[in-house]
């Protein structure tokens, strides 16, 4: 089967713009240096979020690479598990995890939104602030030690899944809800149209049928996923009750909680490791 010449250009537009998109993408929520050829100024997010679950699952799979040199290595799941969440934390700059710790010191010390925006944008954790991070940390290596327990190939599935649908998470606020301050990550994102959160919902859908057909199960990556937006959502619902709007923080935040929901449900009636 042949193309013709404008098919074929047509078709090579398509790819450099998908490629653009992710590299956009990973230059956004990682500190990974920019592929050869990917120029530092990029597109607008709006135009390449629909990338953001690609570019979750890349960095799922550096973490899934971190977690089999360490099973491979003889090492217990629970270490295994701490050099995936470590690669995590690592390649993305603790861009979220600190997005949590600053929306959760934010969301119970302030007295009013003006204030709680402020603690928010305050460099130094406080006590909540702390405590979230921590339980946080615990959480995912826990979660991701469980997961070991099916098999270090089963445990790298997830974490691929997992990036994806925690990026989709960390749109979720992003589209629901506008920016609850003038400047900030926030605001430079802006709200997302609903068609760009469904073009990346397609995104987090595709890579959940590839990994659930790849051994995972379709129905449980598709539920992992679902979850995960659900997750964000509440974290979308607070900020809106508490901040009137999102933050970067906010979208932090979301992508933590959408994590540990995708984890947390791809270990739900597994049964005892």
């Amino acid at each position: 089967m042949s193309f013709n010449p404008e098919t074929r250009a047509k078709a090579a537009r398509l790819a450099a713009r998908a490629w653009r998109d992710l590299a956009a993408s990973l230059r956004f929520f990682s500190i990974l240096p920019l592929p050869a050829g990917v120029e530092p100024a990029g597109p607008a997010f709006a135009d390449f979020a629909w990338a953001a679950p690609l570019a979750g699952a890349l960095i799922g799979l550096l973490a899934a690479i971190a977690l089999a040199v360490a099973v491979r290595l003889g090492l217990p799941a629970s270490l295994a598990a701490v050099a995936a969440v470590a690669t995590l934390v690592l390649v993305c700059g603790g861009l979220h995890e600190d997005g949590l710790a600053d929306f959760a010191d934010g969301l119970f010390v302030g007295r009013s939104r003006d204030e709680r925006l402020a603690i928010m944008r305050d460099s130094r954790i406080g006590a909540f602030g702390a405590v979230a991070l921590t339980l946080a940390l615990i959480a995912r290596v826990a979660a991701i030690a469980a997961l070991v327990g099916a098999g270090a190939g089963h445990a790298a599935a997830a974490l691929i899944l997992v990036g994806a649908a925690a990026r989709l998470g960390a749109l979720v606020p992003l589209t629901a809800l506008a920016p609850a301050r003038g400047d900030g990550l926030g605001a430079s994102a802006g709200r997302l149209a609903p068609g760009v959160f469904l073009a990346a919902t397609a995104t987090t859908v595709g890579v959940a049928l590839v990994v659930g057909l790849a051994g995972l199960g379709v129905a449980r990556a598709l539920a992992a996923a679902a979850l995960a937006a659900a997750a964000a959502g509440g974290v979308a619902a607070l900020a809106k009750r508490r901040l009137g709007g999102q933050t970067g923080d906010v979208a932090g935040a979301a992508q933590q909680a959408a994590e540990i929901a995708a984890l947390v449900a791809l270990l739900i009636g597994a049964g005892p490791s």
